[in-house]
């Protein structure tokens, strides 16, 4: 066993983690969210990551879970259980078994070698699958496996197998269950179990969990911040927002549309806030780019306005089903000119929810774009958060015109740079909305010195930001070593991180930004005060949380980056040679 392997089999947290792992077009995902679903019902905390590649059949696909009494923090940095349903799935996954895990593979196509200490189940998947006249029922044979060997209850997985296929023809819904059963009578018949692992314990059943993804999660942030319009172009991962929001919208009112381009997209909603209805556009890196000249329209004509950049790999196409956080300089920066504009980023499946809706209160409020950045892992990381309470979620609208028989002037110069805004038709509110520089009521141009005055008021709308947005949440002790600064989904595998090295006695803080732009410097330099060496941890070639912090502030931070398309996780930051 080499001493990687043997170091990170010793971190155990605790909470087994199972992934299945085959290639497109054999169930892996269906069989992942059957099994997770089956979990949170029960009443534990659920944390889940996929991963696929673009072809719709073929290529390496894995879902993997963890159930917890407790919330997870990240995905883990090593494999309990390897659930192989062909030999592909097992190869791409070999090297993260050590002495201890569990693999379960069909016997058919799957030959494990050089594999010391690991507990090997054989299910003959394929065999049983044929036996009820269908190869592709292999993935329901292996679930009931699982079930039956780490004890997880057989009713509430045949609950959900009859919720997924109801729809479908009764001999699809009978053939799934039987398949289930099958797999799961040969695992307790045939297998003896060896391992101790027991993938959940049964709580009591809660109704104050919802288990979502991070996509699904921003559309009910959306719908709760008072959102009423939504537009996208279909775009890989940010397209399972508008399907979550197709269905849901128009219950409450509002409406959807799947626009001919990002362009068209941003503009539709940047008209529908100009006429006074909260509005979202959604994209990823390629749309984000090609929207940049309608965000700085809507900063120029102070429209409120919230964009969800759900990043991806690039550039160009790069890898759209991939994740990376390489999109924050084009958020902070893409527009040309001088824009006033807000950067958020989400850590896990309820910040998806809870910052949507501050990325609402945020652009209503300071009437400026407002950029909430998730990522690929989050879209489709499914998570158990905590249901929303309704009547303490806070609504900021945002400053309305009052008609009153003085002259209405749009961009009145105020002292906290905010003007009322009138809704058009409204008596004694007209003005144009324009993207050319303009004076107070909405003339054109003013000179050197007017572009400098209403440069000045759009800034100024944002002095007080970083006093008045959620606080920055610091973890570890007030003074320490060494001080981590992560922004993004990498926060949880860096607070699994920190959570090692307080138990090996090492001197780590951790500070967890997620407005980054205006950059909250303020914050960024009281932290950088109180410890010896910063290190910013982010998945991206060039640093740029970190470049932006040394350009910004006094600070050089030393750098962890990792661009391999994957999540970071906790070894990628324990394990790292000369961070202490």
């Amino acid at each position: 066993m080499s001493m990687l392997n043997f170091m990170k089999a010793s971190m155990k947290r605790g909470d087994p983690v199972i992934r299945i792992a085959g290639e497109g077009g054999q169930g892996v995902v269906t069989v992942g969210e059957l099994l997770d679903k089956a979990v949170a019902q029960i009443g534990l905390h659920v944390l889940t990551e996929s991963t696929f590649t673009p072809e719709i059949k073929g290529g390496d696909v894995m879902f993997q879970l963890t159930a917890s009494p407790v919330p997870i923090p990240s995905q883990g940095d090593r494999l309990d259980i390897l659930v192989a349903l062909n030999d592909r799935g097992y190869r791409a996954n070999k090297g993260n078994l050590v002495p201890g895990s569990v693999l379960i593979y069909d016997h058919e196509d799957t030959r494990p070698e050089g594999l010391d200490g690991v507990i090997l189940y054989s299910i003959p998947m394929s065999d049983i699958s044929r036996s009820l006249g269908s190869p592709l029922l292999k993935n329901m044979v292996a679930l009931g496996a699982v079930a039956q060997l780490f004890s997880i209850p057989m009713n509430g997985l045949q609950e959900q197998i009859r919720k997924r296929f109801s729809k479908k023809d009764p001999f699809v819904l009978r053939t799934n269950l039987g398949a289930f059963e099958a797999g799961f009578t040969y695992a307790g018949e045939q297998i003896q179990k060896q391992d101790l692992y027991y993938l959940i314990t049964p709580g009591e059943k809660r109704d104050d969990l919802l288990l979502m993804n991070g996509n699904e999660a921003i559309g009910l942030g959306a719908l709760i911040a008072g959102c009423r319009f939504y537009a996208y172009y279909p775009i890989t991962p940010a397209t399972t927002i508008g399907d979550w929001l197709t269905s849901r919208l128009p219950e409450v009112g509002g409406a959807i549309i799947q626009a001919e381009d990002p362009i068209e997209s941003a503009s539709l909603a940047i008209g529908v806030s100009y006429a006074g209805t909260k509005a979202m556009i959604g994209t990823s890196g390629p749309g984000l780019d090609l929207m940049q000249e309608c965000i700085g329209y809507a900063g120029m004509a102070e429209i409120p306005i919230v964009i969800v950049d759900v990043q991806r790999v690039g550039p160009g196409n790069g890898i759209a089903t991939q994740c990376e956080q390489s999109d924050l300089l084009a958020a902070a920066f893409g527009s040309h000119g001088d824009l006033p504009k807000i950067v958020l980023a989400a850590t896990d499946v309820r910040d998806c929810l809870d910052l949507t809706i501050e990325a609402f209160n945020l652009a209503e409020h300071y009437q400026v774009p407002v950029i909430l950045l998730s990522d690929a892992s989050l879209s489709r990381r499914r998570q158990t958060i905590p249901r929303p309470r309704l009547p303490e979620i806070r609504i900021i609208p945002r400053t309305r015109y009052d008609p009153a028989p003085s002259s209405y002037a749009r961009y009145q110069v105020t002292r906290d740079g905010i003007s009322p805004m009138s809704l058009p038709g409204q008596s004694g509110g007209e003005y144009i909305a324009t993207s050319l520089e303009h004076a107070e009521t909405c003339s054109l141009g003013d000179g050197p010195q007017g572009h400098t005055i209403m440069t000045d008021k759009r800034f100024r709308k944002l002095d007080a930001l970083e006093e008045d947005f959620l606080p920055l949440e610091r973890e570890g002790p007030a003074r320490a070593e060494v001080g981590i600064i992560s922004w993004g989904a990498t926060q949880g595998a860096v607070r699994e991180a920190v959570q090692r090295f307080r138990q090996i006695g090492a001197d780590v803080a951790a500070l967890y930004p997620k407005l980054l732009w205006p950059l909250p410097v303020k914050a960024l330099e009281t932290f950088a005060a109180s410890v010896n060496k910063v290190v910013v941890v982010e998945a991206n070639k060039q640093g740029q949380l970190a470049g932006m912090i040394r350009a910004c502030t006094r600070l050089e931070p030393h750098r962890i980056q990792t661009y391999n398309g994957v999540p970071i996780t906790a070894w990628d930051i324990f394990g790292k040679e000369g961070l202490l």
